[in-house]
């Protein structure tokens, strides 16, 4: 199954929350993209917290062949566009996730 996730929470919970369900998403054989927009977009600035370990998270999707996607204009407007954390998309781009996955969540 091609699962499409949205996530528009900068909040540490809701964005570990996220990966867990992605990570469990890609461990049970689905694919999964991530498309970071609003706060979402903010990922690369979430610090880790004593319960919240978002960047071992993060990392564990990309190794397990996951997809991140920014908003571009997200990006701008936070002054991030060097930031790198994931390629830089458009509408176009999420539309195409919406359209290619099976089931679309939003965090």
């Amino acid at each position: 199954m091609k699962i499409g996730i949205v996530l528009q929470s900068n909040s540490p919970e809701r964005v570990w929350n996220t990966f867990r369900f992605a990570l469990t998403s890609l461990k049970a054989s689905h694919s999964v993209s991530i498309f970071l927009m609003s706060e979402g977009s903010e990922l690369d600035g979430i610090q880790d917290t004593e319960h919240f370990d978002i960047s071992k998270k993060v990392s564990e999707f990309k190794e397990l062949s996951g997809v991140l996607y920014a908003c571009g204009t997200c990006i701008k407007l936070r002054g991030k566009e060097d930031a790198g954390v994931c390629p830089i998309s458009t509408m176009s781009d999420l539309l195409t996730i919406v359209e290619e996955s099976d089931k679309v969540l939003v965090f």
